[in-house]
Parts: C-alpha cells; structure tokens; sequence
C-alpha cells in the first residue's frame, strides 16, 4: 500500500472529484467548487484514473523554485558574508552587499542563506538557556558571595565609585560593606583582611572571574593563582569563581538593593565621599540586615579565627620573585634597589 502525502487542499480536491466519479456530483458544479474551469477538471479527472490520489499532488512538490537563486550565486555571497560581514545582521549585511558589491538581494533570503550556512541563529534558537536555581548553604560563614558594584554612588554630590559587597549565603546577611574607588587587588585585599579580622575565616568565598581572583591569562582555563588567591590559600579560604552572572544571584540582586536603598538613604545623611560612606556603612548594614537577612538552616556559624602561625598582614601583600645580581642589586618596576652589603644580603647574591 502506497502513501501519498497530500495537503488540505488536494485532499478537498480528490474528494470532490471522487464524488463527481460516483455521479453525486456534476462536472459544472465540481468546477465552480473547485475554481477551475470545466477542461481542467476533465484533466484532473484523468490524471486520478490513471494514478490515483497521487496523480493530483502538486509536481512541483520537493523542487526548487525556478526563482531560486543558483548555488553559485549562493556561495559567492556566504563567502563575502564570512570575509567582511562576520557577526553582521541580514538588514545590515544587506546593505552593505548591495553598496560594495552590486548584489541584491532580499533580507529574508540573506537571513535564511545565512542560518543555512551557520552565520546566524533564529530567536527561538539565541533563547537564554535556563538557570536552575541553587540551594542556599546550610550554615553562617559556609560561603560567602563577593562583588564590587560601579555606580554612581553619590549621584551628582560626588564621583562614581565601587561597592564591595560580602554576602552570606545561608543568611542573605550583608556581612561587609567597603566603598572603594575601584576594583583591584588592593582593594579585595584590604576588605578581605578586615572582614577577617571581624567575623573569622569563611570556608569559601564565591566571587566572579575578576583580575583578582582569577588569573586569566596564566593558563587557558584561568585556573591562575593570584596574588589575592595566594594569600586566601594560606589562610586556607577557598575560592570559587562563577562561571555567569546568574551564578551568583544572591550578591547580584543585593546589588540591585543597594543601588536603590543605599544611594537613597546617603542622599538623606548627605553623603558625598568615600569616608563618609564608609564611615555610614556600618549603621545601614545593621538596618538592611533586620530587614533582609533569615535564619540559617543549620545555627552554627562556620567561621574560623585565624591560628597562630597564620599572619594575615604578612600574607595580605603583593608578591614578586626577583633575582639578586653578583653586584647586589636588584630591578623592580622600572627601579633599581641597591641592598646593603652584609652577611645576610652577600647570601643571597645570584639568588631569587
């Protein structure tokens, strides 16, 4: 038994004509039914005689059309695509196809020539995939989520500064707040101490693939160790570093909080420099924190005081290895350090 895959319209065609074969029907009424004149019904009538249904399925069916641009053509344009127009859109791609090459063609015929060849997605197929939401942390001090914020802090009273943000996982607790005017290794060092010094030691911190925590350029998949890495792991404090933003979402919506609440109460102390802020920080954090911050699932708070071989100013430091000459002398950032010649530094000539 043979299959004939027909659409709604050829289907309404073969039944009409199937009446007309049973005599329910006449020619005359089949074709003003049909749209056709009374030749072209005796046709088809002969046409399904001779094959059946499948004699009144279009033929052009599974063709080209004859308005089909050739292959050649085709090809000559995907190739301009790749060589000029990379990560070009097809309006855009277009014009410009048609003002440096002379080759017309419609934007819709660009955009599917374009997904043919790989050169660009449907909406339906750039959709976000989805983030899974991850389970809070059962204990106080058990991760801890880190983020410098850039915003204009101040408003128009002063200029734009960053926020680094300590965020407990278990408990939504702003653990620690410090304005700084930027984002670097001296800055993550500097709140990191004294976040330190005032809860413990946290067991992990979940940060983003900033400078300072992740060294990208050391290795292909940024598993470099950094300076603030080095002293984190001599103090036995883990770091994890997301992979998207989404990962972290507890510091990031605190963020969209702080950007509202914060900036709207330093506007009602008349803040406008980063003393005063930090200076002001303290307060809020202990306002947000009765508002915001919820029981930890297990009571025990996780942190850890430091132990006593553990010198977090010795390791709170920037670290670089330099070789000491036969003339004990020694270059650094462009300078030249001369050591005093005795026992301890005639030691280390020759050494790194």
């Amino acid at each position: 038994m043979t299959v004939v895959s027909m659409s709604q319209g050829e289907l309404s065609r073969y039944d009409t004509l199937q009446r007309v074969e049973r005599g329910d029907l006449r020619i005359d009424d089949a074709a003003m039914v049909l749209g056709l004149g009374r030749r072209q019904v005796f046709r088809l009538l002969d046409r399904m005689r001779a094959v059946g249904a499948e004699g009144l399925v279009s033929r052009k069916r599974g063709r080209p059309s004859n308005r089909r641009y050739s292959d050649a053509f085709r090809d000559q344009v995907i190739v301009l695509m790749r060589e000029h127009y990379a990560g070009f859109g097809p309006t855009l791609a277009r014009e410009y196809l048609d003002e440096r090459h002379g080759i017309r063609v419609a934007s819709e015929t660009l955009r599917q020539m374009m997904i043919a060849a790989g050169l660009w997605q449907d909406r339906e197929a750039r959709r976000p995939r989805p983030y899974q939401p991850r389970y809070r942390r059962d204990c106080r001090g058990e991760l801890v989520q880190v983020d410098g914020s850039k915003h204009w802090w101040f408003e128009d009273r002063g200029p734009q500064c960053t926020l680094l943000v300590y965020i407990d996982d278990a408990t939504s607790e702003l653990m620690h707040l410090e304005m700084v005017e930027s984002e670097s290794t001296f800055s993550y060092m500097r709140a990191t101490r004294t976040y330190i010094e005032r809860h413990g030691k946290p067991v992990a911190l979940y940060s983003d693939k900033h400078s300072a925590f992740r060294n990208n350029n050391a290795t292909a998949d940024g598993d470099g160790m950094t300076h603030l890495g080095r002293a984190l792991h001599a103090l036995n404090v883990e770091i994890i570093c997301a992979n998207s933003p989404q990962a972290k979402g507890r510091v990031e919506r605190a963020n969209a909080t702080l950007q509202d609440r914060l900036v709207k109460a330093m506007r009602l102390e008349g803040i406008s420099s980063i003393e005063q802020a930090n200076a002001f920080l303290p307060s809020y954090m202990a306002r947000h924190n009765h508002r915001f911050a919820k029981p930890a699932f297990d009571p025990r708070d996780l942190h850890r005081p430091l132990a006593p071989h553990e010198n977090i100013e010795a390791e709170m430091v920037w670290r670089e290895e330099r070789t000491v000459t036969a003339s004990l002398t020694l270059h650094y950032n462009k300078a030249m350090f001369i050591l005093e010649p005795n026992r301890v530094s005639s030691a280390l000539a020759r050494k790194r």
